[in-house]
């Protein structure tokens, strides 16, 4: 479950420059001297606390002087009161840092509570919750990190990291290239890329699943299937060695009931493009 962290400070730094610019005026002329303060870090609401390593490295980019001592690790549940952090240091660089700090925790662990719910919704199932690539620009390293903080799987981390043949590729195939999906391209395909990258295929009827059952693909991906859909396709694929991924429609009422149909995985894009930040406070003491 490890940062980038290379990536990270970039994310960081990008996120102190937008927020401080030229600097704290209002904290730089009211406290002209170094003023020293202990800090804590505390939960406002019940969740899934993700995103402590970011809050100490904001800090430190700031001051090396500052301390920053985690009082719970990511992935711990937490309730309203709860101090997740101690920051010590001075004033100055304290609250220069505590909104990019507070953004980031807040984000990160609405993050990893959302998927914490869609993973507790399916645990008696063989599935796996996975995310998309529905992330907020140049914050993927850190929303798929929170993903797996709160149990989830990820997905691709981009467009190179497995073959993914969706329903624009196959259009252009058939309309513009006059030739539909057939196993001469995933031949071509698996010639050109490494052995151990996943090919997948997207479909959306189960007229589709049948005319490329027979491509070899290692994983197909059934978007937006209803139900009695997705059991059909299910009971299909047993005859061949593959995954099969639902896509589409996923919400929190309906997840069990598509893990009940014997799919592998589940991918949500509500994961991280609709999750509600969890609530923070920075209260020096």
């Amino acid at each position: 479950m490890r940062l980038q962290f290379k990536k990270v400070y970039k994310i960081i730094g990008s996120a102190l420059k937008e927020d401080l610019g030229r600097g704290d005026i209002t904290t730089g002329t009211l406290f002209s001297a170094p003023v020293r303060v202990t800090a804590n870090i505390v939960a406002k609401q019940k969740g899934v606390v993700c995103g402590l390593s970011v809050v100490g490295m904001v800090f430190k980019i700031l001051s090396r002087k500052t301390t920053v001592v985690k009082k719970v690790a990511d992935g711990t549940s937490v309730k309203p009161g709860d101090v997740v952090c101690v920051i010590k240091g001075n004033a100055r660089k304290i609250l220069a840092g505590e909104r990019v700090a507070l953004n980031f925790l807040s984000r990160l662990s609405g993050i990893a509570t959302l998927t914490r719910k869609y993973v507790a919704k399916v645990r008696p199932y063989n599935v796996k919750i996975m995310d998309t690539r529905k992330t907020t620009p140049g914050l993927r390293e850190l929303e798929k990190y929170a993903v797996r903080i709160g149990g989830g799987h990820n997905h691709r981390m981009g467009l190179a990291s497995h073959i993914l043949i969706k329903d624009n590729h196959k259009k252009i195939l058939s309309a513009k290239l006059e030739t539909p999906l057939s196993q001469t391209h995933i031949q071509k395909i698996r010639k050109r890329v490494h052995k151990d990258i996943d090919v997948e295929i997207e479909v959306e009827t189960l007229k589709e699943f049948r005319e490329v059952l027979g491509v070899k693909a290692n994983i197909i991906m059934l978007d937006n299937m209803r139900i009695p859909q997705i059991k059909k396709a299910v009971k299909l694929r047993n005859k061949h060695r593959l995954l099969l991924e639902a896509s589409g429609r996923v919400n929190i009422d309906n997840v069990r009931d598509i893990a009940k149909t014997g799919v592998d995985m589940i991918s949500i894009g509500a994961l991280t493009h609709s999750p509600k930040s969890l609530d923070f406070s920075l209260e020096v003491t």
